[in-house]
């Protein structure tokens, strides 16, 4: 899977949740919430970089919720400066905007820290990237920086 390079200067307004879903950071004292969803739902490679996002003050990970109930999580700024990622949303709430969300208010927030451009590690669904945020293949980057990552 290839690195995707977004232009934060043209990013598209963070768009608005369903109603009852709310976008915010991670608290410290819930991270053993956040890091058992990212194990079950997404393995323990992603609990790794969630650790180091929960860690950094203020945190860099965004957690969607309804109510008490975690529906999604986004890190950013983690694993290199200005990468977006790992992220992912509860199997049984996809298809509300939440990816979407998470990943607009994510990447704002590195427009925010002064990034010019983000970069999206291994993305996943690369059509979804480039609609949703102008993000583009950069060639060459299939391998990136997880080319020689310990196993």
């Amino acid at each position: 899977m290839p690195d995707l390079l977004v232009p934060l200067y043209s990013l598209p307004p963070e768009p608005p949740l369903p109603e009852g879903i709310t976008l915010r950071a991670a608290l410290p004292f819930e991270s053993h919430v956040l890091l058992a969803f990212v194990s079950k739902h997404f393995g323990v490679k992603w609990v790794d970089e969630c650790t180091v996002a929960l860690a950094a003050r203020p945190a860099r990970v965004l957690v969607a919720t309804e109510g008490s109930t975690l529906l999604g999580f986004a890190c950013y700024d983690v694993t290199c400066r200005g990468f977006f990622g790992p992220t992912g949303v509860a199997p049984e709430a996809r298809g509300k905007g939440i990816g979407k969300a998470l990943l607009l208010a994510a990447l704002h927030r590195l427009r925010a820290d002064g990034f010019a451009y983000g970069v999206i590690g291994q993305a996943g669904p690369v059509e979804f990237y480039q609609q949703t945020c102008g993000a583009v293949v950069i060639p060459g980057s299939e391998q990136g920086v997880f080319a020689n990552a310990l196993a």
